[in-house]
């Protein structure tokens, strides 16, 4: 009875929440927790990562370390249930996250994450589609390209209908008429004994395949009679992408005249000379030729150097037009020209002019020099 007594007053001297913990791990002294923010907090610190204060706390049970990787105290928790708004001051800087290699973000509420160390890029996918490395065949197309019908458009909209639209094309592209008009020299020339002039100007009108050509070109001394003029009216047929065929009449209009029928091609040889050869056969029979050649060397995009040469020839001596027979005259000039515009660009220039042969003979009995300089100045135009 006395015992009873005793066991009752005991009791009620001790606190009403006391319980016996032993067997427990208890820390001596605990903070006492204000949020759930702070108890993550203390986690966190336990497992050596700098937190701000009250972002996290750890759990009553120890988290137990990954079997196949390091013991790093973040295996097993459950970060899902972490409040991460109030971890943004963390500084991540000062974590070692070499450390955090064999981590098991699956376990946290994470999705796992495995990146290779050079992930191939996916052109397809970027929109960019398959870059193909084919080189470019560089053979005859092969004879399939060939083998459909020549006008398979006739089949579809009808024979008419085409050919309506084919010459509109042409007319178009090519076939339309052009007039063309330039002076290649229109120069004074400046010489030992007296000065004189020169003209070569050149017209067409037509299309690209056939054209209808004129051409004059002369020469004399200031204060003299003209020495030679000439004109020449030409059909002119294309016969090729750099070449004409030209068929006409040339007239002579000083001395004793004589009417030529001509044959001759003008067009671009290669190394873009400008040639324009012609054979001339007289009413009187006499046959000559000429060949002139000139070359456009650009030095700036408005300055050009001009070398240009002459040569005619002659199947007979003509005593009266004081040619000889074989090789009758050559000139060879250099003129320097400048493009105020495209259509029209002064020059100045040097051109050195040789009596031949038997024609030089004639020139000697007619009191001529055979051999001239000729220092010109004058302009080229075309519109």
């Amino acid at each position: 009875m006395r015992l009873l007594v005793a066991m009752l007053f005991a009791s009620a001297a001790a606190p009403a929440n006391a319980q016996d913990h032993s067997g427990h791990a208890m820390p001596v002294e605990q903070a006492p927790v204000q949020t759930e923010c702070e108890k993550e907090a203390e986690r966190h610190r336990a497992m050596g990562h700098p937190v701000p204060e009250g972002a996290c706390a750890p759990k009553s049970q120890p988290a137990e370390p990954a079997q196949d990787g390091p013991a790093d105290g973040h295996t097993g928790m459950d970060h899902s249930q972490m409040d991460h708004s109030q971890m943004q001051g963390m500084d991540h800087s000062t974590m070692d996250h070499s450390k955090m290699e064999g981590m098991d973000h699956s376990a946290m509420g994470h999705e796992k994450t495995q990146l290779p160390a050079q992930t191939p890029m996916d052109h397809g996918a970027m929109g960019h589609g398959t870059m193909d490395m084919t080189p470019i065949p560089e053979g005859p197309p092969p004879a399939a390209a060939g083998s459909g019908p020549p006008r398979a458009a006739d089949a579809i909209w009808g024979a008419d209908a085409m050919r309506a639209s084919r010459n509109a094309l042409r007319t178009e592209n090519g076939g339309m008429k052009v007039f063309w008009f330039q002076g290649d020299r229109a120069e004074y020339r400046a010489r030992e004994d007296s000065d004189g002039y020169l003209w070569d100007v050149q017209v067409y009108y037509g299309g690209d395949t056939d054209k209808f050509w004129f051409k004059s070109e002369g020469e004399g001394t200031f204060g003299e009679q003209v020495e030679s003029a000439e004109i020449q009216g030409l059909w002119s047929h294309a016969i090729g992408p750099w070449w004409d065929l030209q068929v006409g009449v040339r007239q002579d209009l000083t001395g004793p005249e004589r009417t030529h029928a001509v044959i001759g091609v003008q067009g671009l040889a290669p190394y873009t000379f400008e040639v324009d050869a012609a054979a001339f056969l007289s009413n009187k029979g006499d046959l000559t030729a000429s060949v002139e050649a000139e070359l456009d060397q650009r030095i700036t995009q408005r300055l050009l150097l001009q070398p240009r040469a002459e040569v005619s020839l002659s199947a007979q001596d003509i005593p009266e037009l004081g040619i000889g027979a074989g090789l009758d005259s050559v000139e060879l000039g250099l003129r320097l020209r400048y493009e105020i515009a495209r259509e029209f660009a002064p020059y100045i220039g040097v051109e050195q002019e040789w009596k031949v042969g038997q024609s030089a003979d004639y020139a000697r009995l007619a009191g001529e020099d055979p051999s001239v300089t000729n220092y010109v100045v004058g302009v080229r135009f075309w519109f």
